[in-house]
């Protein structure tokens, strides 16, 4: 079966196989929008063996291989963190997690990328080439990066790479100089909708807005537990000083959450509309000088946000630092004339 691409990708993938003609391409855009469901249905497309305009078949061998994940000329280059997170473990992964207890890697280090090129100039087992993909590919550390660059310029004959990112100035430009660019846009609304709709989302347009508009990402909300009326009930919350809705979220979900209500609440504050939550949710007597305080002590948690943080406690004590921002300023002691 193929790799069938997201509704608003259909186009994209259409056009680039038509347009690509480079051994190397960049796919880059706004997270959340699927950069790696693009490469892969682009990869499968590439060794499929009765391609169609539109992209594989579906049918034949290569895309049954592609299906199972087990294409002998199909390689995917991922840190273990993110393989663990679009379940791409798979048994090897398994094994290997069974024997160490060592957190999972973030990194695409040198050894995979050396192993990979050396896979690369090995022949073809179908006869349509050999693809690499690499995802994310600001995660490849700079020695990784540098040992790429050999073969990103003069390739084997028949291997085309893939890099997938969201942010591309993040690579070297020595990186970025050697691949044909594409990028993917923010699908319209109306296409996000109707695609989180048909995932069962409740309420998508209230995710979807707290995710900036990134489909993939609103359904990431969904799937860790955040629902839209809790959503909508953190402002008041907040003020409040109360972290309940907050509860059993993963510590990254909390901060990122807590940033973008500060972002809203500043921007209320000044006169602009909010980005991530209901305008009727947000009010605008918050303290502005409070809320400067609490955003950076937010930034100060996101740096650390993998910590192993008790999650209650520190949800808790954001929250009541971000409470300060709505409280009642103390009454000020006026002098009189007298001096009392």
């Amino acid at each position: 079966m193929a790799v069938t691409p997201l509704p608003w990708l259909q186009a994209p993938l259409a056009e680039a196989l038509r347009q690509q003609r480079a051994h190397a391409i960049l796919v880059h855009g706004p997270s959340g929008v699927g950069q790696f469901d693009f490469g892969l249905a682009l990869a499968q497309a590439w060794l499929c063996e009765a391609v169609t305009p539109q992209g594989a078949c579906g049918h034949c061998t290569g895309c049954h291989w592609m299906a199972s994940r087990t294409h002998p000329d199909f390689r995917l280059l991922m840190p273990d963190a993110v393989r663990e997170a679009l379940g791409w473990g798979g048994e090897a992964a398994a094994e290997s997690e069974s024997k160490t207890k060592a957190k999972p890697s973030r990194e695409i280090k040198v050894e995979t990328v050396r192993e990979a090129i050396a896979w690369s100039h090995s022949t073809a087992s179908r006869g349509r080439g050999k693809v690499v993909l690499i995802h994310p590919a600001q995660a490849m550390n700079a020695v990784a990066a540098n040992a790429l660059l050999k073969t990103l310029e003069e390739p084997p004959a028949g291997v085309r790479l893939l890099l997938c990112c969201a942010e591309p100035e993040a690579l070297l430009p020595t990186i970025r100089s050697r691949c044909q660019r594409w990028r993917l846009d923010l699908p319209s609304q109306a296409d996000s909708l109707q695609w989180l709709q048909a995932q069962g989302v409740a309420d998508a347009a209230v995710l979807l807005a707290a995710s900036s508009g990134r489909p993939l990402d609103a359904a990431a909300l969904a799937a860790d537990g955040v629902q839209a009326a809790q959503w909508r009930a953190l402002p008041v919350a907040v003020r409040r000083g109360d972290a309940r809705p907050l509860a059993g979220w993963p510590v990254p979900r909390v901060v990122d959450a807590l940033q973008k209500l500060c972002h809203d609440a500043m921007a209320v504050c000044v006169g602009a509309e909010p980005r991530y939550f209901p305008a009727d949710a947000l009010s605008g007597n918050a303290d502005l000088q409070q809320l400067a305080a609490w955003s950076k002590t937010l930034s100060r948690a996101a740096r650390h946000d993998e910590h192993p943080w008790n999650a209650p406690l520190l949800a808790e004590s954001l929250v009541l630092d971000g409470a300060k921002a709505w409280a009642p300023a103390a009454p000020q002691r006026v002098a009189t004339l007298t001096g009392r």
